[in-house]
């Protein structure tokens, strides 16, 4: 390399361009292979090709920093010849440099594309003559890189021999620091010191640590080898052993079956506390005949604890407009529900750690729930597990019963987990609200652990008898009904209320979602058959009558099957599903509306009814007889209802002069409420207001307004107090084509659910008490 010096000499200029480098100190006469991938990096050594080949390599502070700035660099750095390069595939350069002369940085001319600064050359201080200090001091760092280079087991002889023949305590301390790596840190610290014997003694110093340091890791490596090859021979004397067993014909399986449950239990990632049972475990089998029940026991006990996904999780979707339009693209409406569940993925986004709350969706058959909780799963990127609670009576199929007899079994919850993979799903506890009790415990009871974020990190089902974390698992429960869930059991939940769907509603769901999927899985197209929305809302009036839109996709599986049996048969043409040739599919129509009042009635009065199928129209008919003051009530009416019927006559008898009745008036005559389709239990005390307009208007002969129906809870005191179901009975009314509805002034806050399309077609009266309602029903007004 010098003779290349000799042939032209080289001139640094004041300027040069700057490759930072990552995790190396480039000292001078330092001839070296060097990758350099980095844009700005690569676009340097363009520049100093294109000029003189000349480049400074200055050394970053934190090699971590990928786009390094002025003040992330040292301030001096090594000037070097680009001797040769060759382009690689992936874009980056190999470089050979030699290191040529030590400069440091004046002042930074470029930032960008690369860097660029004006430099200062620094010369070494010259030793005006080798002393006996320095030469020993010489002999040392020789001797002690001598050692270093042997402990790791390194080819030294080259490098000593090249050291050996070096004279100049500068070059001396400069070759060393280059071929035995410092830290980063105490090789820019000798680079940067200029006093040749100050850098040598420097590196005596790292010499003297870097020593120590290399024989304690020859002392552990040494170990470790040791250990390995007493491993390594207890390994095959074990082997060994079992070849000679096997030529005796002594070989037992059970060793075998021994070290694969051992290895399995290593690759179970079981928390210390589970791996440690484990082991035990283990330990009993490998002593235990292999037939023994208690070997079973044990044996099957040991599969369920390394085949549980201990650490196993799914990676959560958190894209928040992903989320939503695969909700969107399941399910139509249920805006309460889609915001709760984007809800829960926003937290989860900003706090991975947050634990989620457990949500219960309530609401009647069909509207969606089960379906709603695997779209859940999709939009979160999980697998998703269900279990129906529906008629468990026994509290170990939550819990799981105690390792007491051969065939015990962990609980349904660590059954679905093993059975997914995953200790992150989307978990659906079905039909909540249908759990039973017996002398077999309260499952209810055993759900409390299982559904409470504070408790469920440390389950512990009797079978594994081991904690075992449920927090990270997405809890959904369903129920048609929140009553019949026990009060500790709600609290642990968000309930979530799922009322049933309109006419309009049902009718969009059919054409985005029913329709098309009994189409694709009746093997039929577009082409072949098509439906009028108006036929479909005649299927819904007609021949449904539900909440949800089970039944109205069992009608029209039942259209669809009819068609494929036609284009089965060879009939190629297209059907068209009208409501005039509806019939010939689905015959007759199961349910006729009411009929409307034709004109206005005396004791006939129209109220308000919810169902679980939705709201309904309920006539209540009453009639004035000769009597003795008797009260009849007919229709199979509940005790609530008839406690209804006798606090509305007790407020006509309170306000018989109001009303221009006699005060003993009830006592020569007998009342009878009656309410049609008697076949039907009928109960709630929402009819109250309708009871009592039914009996003044039989009273006072005055007939009720066809065109208006109401619902209230009435008290003694003529108070009307609010009830429940406003949106299923709003929806009833506008059905039932009356024009005035009345409610309770306490129920206006319900009517934010009421579609703005219904809203339109009633006009809203809100009533504080009875005395309100007699002029909207009957057009009387009464001094209070």
């Amino acid at each position: 390399m010098q003779e290349i010096f000799e042939e032209k000499e080289i001139i640094i200029s004041e300027t040069a361009p700057i490759v930072p480098m990552k995790d190396i100190v480039v000292f001078p006469s330092m001839l070296l292979p060097i990758f350099v991938g980095r844009p700005m990096s690569l676009k340097a050594v363009k520049e100093s090709l294109n000029k003189d080949k000349l480049i400074l390599f200055v050394t970053q502070k934190d090699p971590a920093i990928e786009t390094p700035h002025p003040e992330d660099l040292f301030n001096v750095g090594t000037i070097a010849l680009i001797m040769r390069q060759l382009s690689l595939p992936d874009g980056k350069l190999k470089l050979l440099i030699q290191g040529l002369t030590k400069v440091a940085i004046k002042e930074y001319i470029q930032i960008s594309p690369f860097l660029m600064a004006k430099i200062i050359p620094l010369e070494d201080k010259q030793v005006s003559e080798i002393t006996v200090e320095t030469e020993a001091l010489m002999r040392n760092v020789r001797e002690q890189s001598e050692k270093i280079l042997s402990l790791k087991g390194l080819d030294y002889e080259d490098i000593m021999a090249i050291l050996n023949s070096i004279d100049e305590p500068g070059q001396l301390a400069d070759i060393i620091s280059s071929n035995l790596r410092f830290k980063l840190s105490d090789a820019q610290q000798a680079l940067e010191t200029l006093n040749p014997i100050k850098r040598l003694k420097k590196i005596h110093e790292l010499l003297e640590k870097e020593f120590q340091v290399s024989s304690v890791q020859a002392k552990i490596r040494s170990q470790a080898r040791e250990e390995m090859g007493k491993i390594q021979r207890e390994y095959i004397l074990r082997e060994q052993l079992k070849v000679i067993k096997k030529e005796l014909g002594e070989f037992d399986e059970i060793d075998e079956e021994i070290e694969e449950l051992r290895e399995k239990i290593e690759r179970a990632r079981m928390p210390k506390v589970a791996k440690k049972e484990a082991l035990k475990q283990l330990e009993r089998l490998s002593m235990m005949h292999p037939d023994s029940g208690d070997a079973h026991v044990i044996r099957t006990y040991l599969d369920w604890l390394v085949e549980l996904p201990w650490q196993r999780s799914t990676k959560d979707k958190l894209d928040i407009k992903q989320a939503k339009k695969i909700l969107d693209e399941d399910h139509y409406n249920l805006e309460k529900v889609k915001e709760r569940i984007l809800e829960y993925l926003s937290v989860k986004k900003l706090n991975p750690q947050a634990k989620g709350a457990i949500l219960c969706f309530v609401g009647p058959p069909g509207v969606g729930k089960t379906s709603l909780g695997k779209s859940i799963a999709r939009a979160l990127g999980r697998k998703f597990m269900r279990i129906s609670l529906g008629g468990i009576r026994d509290e170990a199929e939550i819990r799981g019963h105690r390792r007491t007899y051969i065939g015990a079994l962990p609980g349904r919850i660590i059954q679905g987990l093993k059975q997914i993979g995953s200790n992150n799903p989307v978990f659906m506890l079905d039909e909540i609200d249908k759990i039973g009790t017996d002398f077999r415990g309260d499952p209810a009871s055993a759900l409390l652990e299982v559904l409470d974020p504070e408790q469920n990190v440390n389950f512990s089902d009797h079978y594994l008898n081991l904690p075992f974390d449920l927090s990270k698992v997405m809890f959904i429960t369903t129920a048609n009904l929140i009553d019949p869930i026990p009060s500790a059991l709600k609290d642990r939940m968000e309930i979530i209320e799922i009322p049933g769907y309109t006419q309009e509603e049902k009718l969009q769901i059919a054409l985005k979602y029913l329709w098309p999927r009994q189409i694709k899985q009746h093997g039929l197209t577009e082409v072949n058959v098509q439906i009028f929305p108006e036929t479909i809302s005649k299927i819904i009036s007609y021949y449904t009558q539900e909440a949800g839109v089970r039944n109205l996709e069992r009608e029209m599986g039942s259209i669809c099957r009819k068609i494929a049996r036609k284009l089965a048969e060879g009939k190629n043409e297209t059907f068209k599903i009208t409501p005039n040739n509806l019939d010939a599919y689905l015959g007759p129509p199961k349910y006729l509306p009411e009929r409307e009042i034709e004109e206005n009635e005396v004791g006939v009065a129209t109220g308000l009814a919810w169902t679980s199928y939705g709201g309904e129209i309920l006539r209540v008919e009453a009639t004035v007889l000769r009597g003795k003051g008797k009260l009849m009530l007919t229709g199979q009416m509940g005790e609530v209802m008839q406690e209804s019927a006798k606090a509305a006559l007790s407020y006509v008898r309170s306000r018989a002069e109001s009303l221009g009745l006699r005060d003993n008036f009830y006592e020569h005559i007998d009342v009878h409420i009656h309410v049609p389709e008697g076949g039907v239990p009928k109960d709630g005390p929402s009819a109250g207001i309708t009871m009592a307009i039914a009996l003044i208007s039989a009273l006072i002969n005055k007939p009720v307004n066809k065109e208006t129906a109401m619902t209230g809870e009435i008290t003694l005191r003529g108070r009307i107090l609010p009830v429940g179901g406003i949106k299923e009975k709003v929806l009833a009314a506008v059905r039932a084509k009356v024009k005035n509805i009345i409610i309770p002034e306490k129920n206006s806050k319900d009517l934010i659910e009421v579609p703005k399309s219904a809203k339109k077609q009633l006009n809203f009266f809100l009533v504080k008490n009875m005395d309100e309602v007699l002029e909207p029903a009957l057009g009387i007004k009464i001094n209070p």
